[in-house]
């Protein structure tokens, strides 16, 4: 689990296992399916979970920053959203640094998934089939569904139930342990999804497999990924079926969907393959991917060529052997078409050696070929703050950042690089804003103010800064009463 959350989510789970003790003795029944009067969340209070869960998910040590991994896995869940009915749900994937197979769905669209997982999949298509699923549960409402049979509306804090979901759905082991502690066996159980709540996000993740041009085999296949998983010992089974029940039924009622559908064979991604690569050669110990690499391009064992290249150059940078990084850079100039991660890797090879000139030209090139790479962005900005060049760093930030408007790690970047000019209005305006994109109202009005008190700046800035902090109380004093 995220270990900066461990004290509170004790508390919280205690808390939760003596509020919800009187409900599990009544064994209340669940919602029927679809029936909205019984849903006890509104959208805005699904909405609120959801903000303060990535509240928590931005301080977490376990959160994976990457940016090439978490914007494919947005970009993968976009083509599946595109063909959901309900366009104003918003959906927000985050990456956890976790060995164990799991993807879990929280209330307002935000869905996380483990590292295990991307490692598990065989094919993008069996990624989608776990992420189409994850949609289901949020589009359907079933989190919602379940904290209406145990009476929501004994919860005072949403930033609570927020955080205790979370634990539970991130890692539903050691959840269940907490709350044991508390002597409430059974309220795990109260988390994990029904069958008919499985059965329909599998229909539904089949649907948007099927219309986002995905294999829909991928579906049944990584079912029998899972299953694979279950001959090792109980309390080494893959983390996804202990929320996510997987019945010889919901096998079967899906290979028989799956039937009817004509056949497509779909290829991966090169993303995929390179998000894998990535993964492998950066968790773990250096040397057993660098092994694995270097096996599967002795005895070319490919699933693909390019990947592999790519992750040993990942891995030969990690472990510092930048001459062996460099030939897998040549390799990859030689072979490979141009990539975002390619060119990425090449700039953070010459940063590695040293080599700012270089590592200057290689990013302003790489933003050329690829003005849009998030991960070319923050390392060309990061490059001019390390070798002390905060006006290059502003220009850069200035020219990108109405490309992601809400990322808050431009705003961070932002400030520091302010603060490097010694401009303190804009350096604290800089980190409020960052505190807003993270869901964080009470610190961001908290740098507002000391951006107001700042010496420097301008009438104008100065205005613009006394706005924003009204508009943000405004909005603290709303989420209170609400």
């Amino acid at each position: 689990m995220i270990p900066t959350m461990k004290i509170k989510i004790i508390v919280i789970a205690l808390l939760l296992a003596i509020n919800l003790g009187e409900n599990i003795a009544s064994g209340n029944e669940l919602p029927e399916l679809g029936d909205d009067s019984q849903t006890v969340l509104t959208p805005l209070e699904e909405k609120a979970i959801g903000e303060q869960i990535l509240r928590q998910v931005a301080s977490s040590d376990d959160v994976i920053e990457d940016s090439e991994i978490t914007d494919y896995l947005q970009v993968l869940g976009e083509r599946l959203i595109a063909n959901t009915s309900n366009k104003q749900q918003k959906f927000k994937f985050f990456l956890l640094q976790d060995k164990t197979i799991n993807a879990f769905a929280m209330p307002g669209g935000v869905i996380g998934v483990h590292t295990g997982l991307i490692l598990a999949t065989n094919s993008e298509s069996e990624l989608a089939s776990v992420l189409g699923h994850e949609i289901g549960h949020v589009t359907q409402h079933h989190l919602a569904r379940m904290l209406a049979s145990q009476k929501y509306d004994i919860f005072k804090n949403i930033g609570g139930i927020a955080l205790a979901l979370l634990v539970a759905r991130s890692n539903p082991q050691l959840a269940g342990g907490a709350l044991t502690t508390a002597t409430a066996i059974g309220v795990q159980s109260q988390l994990d999804y029904s069958r008919e709540y499985e059965s329909e996000a599998d229909r539904i993740g089949l649907q948007l497999l099927d219309s986002g041009g995905f294999d829909v085999r991928g579906m049944p296949s990584f079912f029998k990924t899972l299953q694979r998983g279950t001959r090792f010992s109980e309390g080494s089974a893959p983390s996804f079926l202990r929320t996510h029940p997987l019945t010889t039924e919901r096998i079967a009622d899906i290979t028989n969907r799956v039937e009817q559908i004509s056949y497509r064979q779909v290829n991966d991604s090169i993303e995929f393959q390179y998000v894998r690569a990535k993964i492998q050669s950066e968790n773990g110990l250096v040397q057993n991917a660098i092994d694995v690499f270097e096996q599967n391009i002795r005895d070319h064992v490919h699933i693909n060529e390019e990947a592999d290249h790519y992750g040993l150059g990942v891995a030969y940078v990690r472990k510092n052997s930048l001459n062996k990084a460099e030939e897998q850079v040549a390799w990859l100039n030689q072979n490979a078409p141009k990539h975002a991660m390619i060119e990425n890797l090449k700039a953070r090879l010459l940063v590695a050696e040293n080599n700012p000139p270089k590592a200057e030209k290689q990013y302003e090139a790489g933003l050329k070929l690829f003005p849009d790479s998030r991960a070319l962005i923050y390392g060309y900005v990061e490059h001019f703050v390390e070798i002390g060049q905060p006006d290059n760093a502003v220009s850069v930030l200035k020219e990108k950042q109405n490309l992601y408007p809400d990322d808050a790690k431009l705003y961070d970047l932002l400030a520091k690089s302010y603060t490097m000019k010694n401009k303190v209005l804009l350096s604290h305006q800089a980190q409020g804003e960052a505190y807003y994109r993270k869901y964080d109202l009470k610190h961001a009005i908290e740098q507002m103010e000391l951006a107001v008190k700042a010496n420097d700046g301008d009438f104008y800035q100065k205005s613009i800064v006394e706005a924003r902090l009204q508009e943000l109380r405004r909005m603290l004093s709303d989420e209170k009463k609400g």
